[in-house]
């Protein structure tokens, strides 16, 4: 077994930060979120669905596109099912897919919650970074997130 290659003060620094920016941006989101009683994951399924054609996405393709295992997203679906955001179809092509769809009150949703949403991501992210600073991060963390999606 070879040595660890340990992390250098740069490198240190640098994952230290990524780690903190996430957790306190992730918890300031998710707190103002919980002024509209949504959190940030029921949110992250209202968007996909809303993007959707038909407002509908299968389980397991909302479990990808979410980055959810498909039990958490059924916990999830059944939380927001509950709240009247979203209902679960069958399909009709495939007896073993399920459908999440986005019911009118999960529109209505978010329609509501989007436009606050997004000033706060401005507020907290966007307009903290130059574009040049944004098109870095973008190049950055591209690569990283395909890595690490082929990996799933």
């Amino acid at each position: 077994m070879s040595a660890p290659r340990w992390l250098s003060p740069a490198e240190q620094r640098a994952w230290r930060t990524h780690l903190a920016l996430h957790k306190l941006l992730m918890h300031r989101l998710d707190r103002e979120l919980q002024e509209h009683a949504l959190s940030v994951n029921d949110y992250e399924i209202l968007v996909n669905l809303s993007e959707s054609p038909d407002r509908r996405l299968r389980m397991s393709d909302l479990a990808d596109a979410t980055i959810q295992s498909r039990s958490r997203l059924s916990h999830q679906i059944s939380r927001m099912e509950a709240k009247g955001l979203v209902v679960r179809e069958d399909c009709r092509d495939d007896r073993r897919g399920t459908f999440a769809v986005l019911t009118d009150e999960g529109w209505q949703t978010i329609q509501r919650v989007a436009p606050d949403h997004v000033s706060s991501v401005r507020e907290h992210f966007i307009d903290r970074l130059t574009d040049d600073q944004l098109k870095l991060l973008d190049d950055a963390y591209e690569p990283i997130v395909e890595h690490l999606k082929k990996l799933r």
